[in-house]
């Protein structure tokens, strides 16, 4: 059972309105690495969570607040496409796409100016789950694996990317509301890199699972001789000055070995075989007529 209160976990109020940067804000909202997907993907990982109590209460903890980021953004959106108070009315009309939006101007203005037509057109000047360019959200963005290795490693890409991009929209606007929220979201982002960090160590010293993930498969049926090597498949050879070239490997089972020059292991290419004509693909030879 979820509990809202009427409070914001953080503001969510801009100085003044800017339709054209609520279309930017969109991306961490509904985009591939927006506040929906974390969300979604932290809810699933926890109620899917057969592992230790611990994890499971922690993953919840973190997939509630994430509901709170997803009302402080859709918020902060529908408040930038809010008409200006009516002591700066006159200024802003003067602006083609604020005074569109204040019916001062044309429609076309705005879409020229880069304001997103369908917050207009769909939402009534509000919020929706799409990116900045309308691709709806999509729950393949999600991860719940029930490996918790695997999707907390998963988990650390996605606080990752989504505070470069928050990063990257800080750099965008100039407004001190906007900023502030976001300021707020790029720190739990830098808690939630080093929560999930954390995690994943804390699962391998309870030999909950360790590298390679997951643990519970044999490495002893895996091919052996390929699965420490570093393969040169492209020009160059700069990629063997790394670690991940020589020396002992991270999970201490192996030692890295680079292959300047790998050969194919498998087969010669060659054709497949016919079909059944009743699926009626394009056979290899002129077919008699029917």
């Amino acid at each position: 059972m979820f509990f809202r209160t009427n409070k914001f976990q953080y503001h969510a109020k801009p100085a003044a309105p800017d339709p054209v940067y609520a279309k930017k804000l969109q991306e961490v909202l509904g985009g591939q690495w927006g506040e929906i997907s974390v969300m979604m993907t932290y809810l699933f990982q926890g109620w899917n969570c057969r592992a230790p109590a611990k994890h499971r209460d922690m993953i919840l903890d973190i997939g509630t607040e994430e509901i709170a980021h997803v009302e402080m953004l859709a918020t902060m959106i529908a408040r930038l496409l809010e008409t200006s108070p009516v002591e700066v009315r006159e200024d802003a009309a003067k602006d083609s796409v604020i005074g569109a939006v204040m019916g001062g101007a044309r429609v076309e203005d705005v879409i020229v100016g880069g304001m997103n037509p369908q917050h207009a057109i769909v939402a009534g000047m509000g919020a929706t789950p799409t990116d900045s360019v309308g691709y709806p959200w999509n729950a393949r963005y999600t991860i719940s694996s029930g490996n918790l290795l695997a999707d907390f490693r998963f988990n650390v890409t996605a606080e990752s990317q989504g505070r470069l991009q928050v990063c990257r929209l800080y750099e965008m606007t100039d407004d001190p509301g906007v900023r502030d929220m976001l300021s707020f979201l790029i720190a739990r982002d830098t808690m939630h890199q080093n929560q999930w960090l954390a995690a994943i160590k804390e699962l391998e010293e309870d030999g909950l699972d360790q590298t390679p993930a997951p643990m519970s498969f044999p490495q002893e049926n895996e091919l052996s001789q390929v699965a420490y090597q570093f393969w040169n498949c492209s020009e160059g050879t700069e990629s063997r000055q790394g670690q991940w070239a020589e020396g002992p490997t991270p999970d201490g089972k192996g030692q890295f070995e680079y292959l300047a020059d790998p050969q194919p292991l498998g087969e010669e290419v060659t054709e497949l075989s016919q079909l059944d004509p009743r699926l009626h693909s394009t056979p290899k030879k002129p077919m008699p007529p029917m």
